[in-house]
């Protein structure tokens, strides 16, 4: 790695002129000198270091710096690599890069272009998850509150896991021991370039999925894959995963690794499993128990129905051995209401025989004011020309006919006088020699 500065050395002494001195360069024929130079040397490096100042511009590249105890060293990953980084640098990260080593002519300054990252040893993989533990918990993403509950008899089991891994062939085979059900599986690399993304994005469908649609929404969801060491697993402490864990609307059960195994989603999810297998224990209940448990409760249900007749019909007939002869006292009472009836019946008679005869009394007093029987003892109804009664000397005028009524007719008469009226019409004289009592001879 030192031959090619002596060549650089070796083409600007052969450029050398005694009496002229060194050849001139611009700087920009130097910087590019410079450039190939350590591409040329450094075509391939891995370079460990703490990371510092990054940043994420909204062109998707990344920038920031490698630094140690004795130096720093400018990084950058274009954007086409950083979606297939399998960690997301942070500050205070410790890693390993690996790239090219080239410099940045615009300000002098040499740079890593990096193609890969990866975290220096266990211990950077610890610190990174207790400081993203930390800020997650922070956030209130792992609250027990916020836990839902898994439902008692799942309809559709949704699985996210790879599908050609033991595990989904371990979550099938014992939900068929335990209770046969729907289940879908969403497909997805569990490690590796591309892992977290897939997983969120199976979470966050599941959960887009309508109750009732084509494909039926999951009851529940399980997601696991195998065992592993630290770096395998970290797809599943992503913080995109997580996420999508804790703002899960559908129940969700974290089956990662084995029982020693703790990943990040295990603390979002809504129940942690030890193992797939025990995940799918979770899930559904053995079926075969559920089947005697409802034959023995419907049995128990039967007896403690019996019991409570028997104890009804006893309480009853002890009740009814309390009570009178019914068939005495309705016989009792219907004497007493025939003989009610009866005397109800009388009084009713006698009540209208009464009101009859009082009727009849006084239909008779009525007769007998009426003015005809008045006439029949000799009296006479005397009216005026329209009809009226006169009922006062002071209604009469001298030479006023009128009409008397008697009982048995009636008969015109003409009114001489009327005391202080004065005389009505004058009287005819009779004829001389005709007073009536001797005819004429004429």
């Amino acid at each position: 790695m030192t031959e090619r500065p002596s060549s650089i050395a070796e083409d600007l002494e052969s450029g050398l002129d005694a009496d002229q001195g060194p050849p001139v360069f611009s700087v920009g024929e130097i910087s590019t000198l410079l450039k190939h130079t350590v591409e040329e040397s450094f075509s391939q490096v891995r370079v460990r270091g703490e990371i510092t100042g990054f940043k994420q511009a909204p062109s998707g590249h990344m920038y920031f710096r490698l630094k140690d105890n004795d130096a720093v060293l400018d990084g950058v990953c274009w954007r086409g690599t950083a979606g297939r980084l399998g960690i997301v640098p942070e500050d205070g990260m410790e890693v390993v890069a690996q790239g090219r080593i080239t410099i940045y002519q615009g300000r002098s300054t040499y740079q890593i272009v990096v193609d890969s990252i990866e975290l220096a040893g266990e211990g950077a993989l610890l610190k990174l998850l207790e400081q993203r533990k930390k800020k997650l918990a922070d956030e209130g993403l792992f609250d027990i509150e916020a836990k839902k509950e898994i439902p008692f008899l799942p309809e559709v089991i949704g699985v996210v896991t790879s599908p050609t891994g033991a595990v989904i062939r371990d979550i099938l085979h014992r939900l068929d021991d335990r209770f046969p059900l729907h289940v879908l599986l969403w497909p997805v690399k569990v490690q590796g370039e591309g892992a977290a993304a897939e997983i969120a994005k199976a979470i966050k469908g599941f959960n887009k999925l309508k109750a009732k649609g084509d494909i039926p929404r999951p009851d529940v969801l399980i997601v696991g894959r195998g065992g592993g060491s630290l770096e395998d697993l970290m797809a599943f402490n992503e913080e995109t995963v997580v996420r999508a864990a804790a703002a899960s609307k559908i129940p969700l059960i974290s089956a990662v690794g084995h029982e020693t195994d703790w990943t990040l989603i295990d603390l979002a999810a809504d129940e942690r499993a030890p193992t797939p297998t025990a995940a799918a224990e979770m899930a559904v209940p053995v079926r075969t128990d559920l089947l005697a448990q409802v034959e023995d409760d419907g049995a128990r249900l039967i007896s403690a129905l019996n019991r409570v007749l028997q104890e009804g019909r006893l309480r009853l007939q002890g009740l009814v051995r309390g009570l009178p002869d019914l068939a005495r006292l309705t016989g009792d009472f219907m004497q007493r209401l025939d003989d009610w009836t009866e005397r109800l019946g009388n009084a009713g008679n006698a009540i209208f025989r009464d009101r009859r005869q009082a009727l009849k009394q006084a239909a008779a007093l009525l007769e007998s004011y009426a003015y005809e029987r008045v006439l029949e003892r000799g009296f006479a109804l005397v009216t005026d020309g329209a009809g009226s009664p006169v009922d006062q000397v002071g209604k009469l005028t001298p030479g006023m006919d009128v009409t008397m009524q008697f009982h048995d007719g009636k008969a015109g008469a003409t009114v001489d006088t009327v005391p202080g009226k004065g005389g009505g019409k004058k009287k005819r004289k009779p004829k001389p020699g005709n007073d009536g009592r001797q005819g004429t001879l004429l």
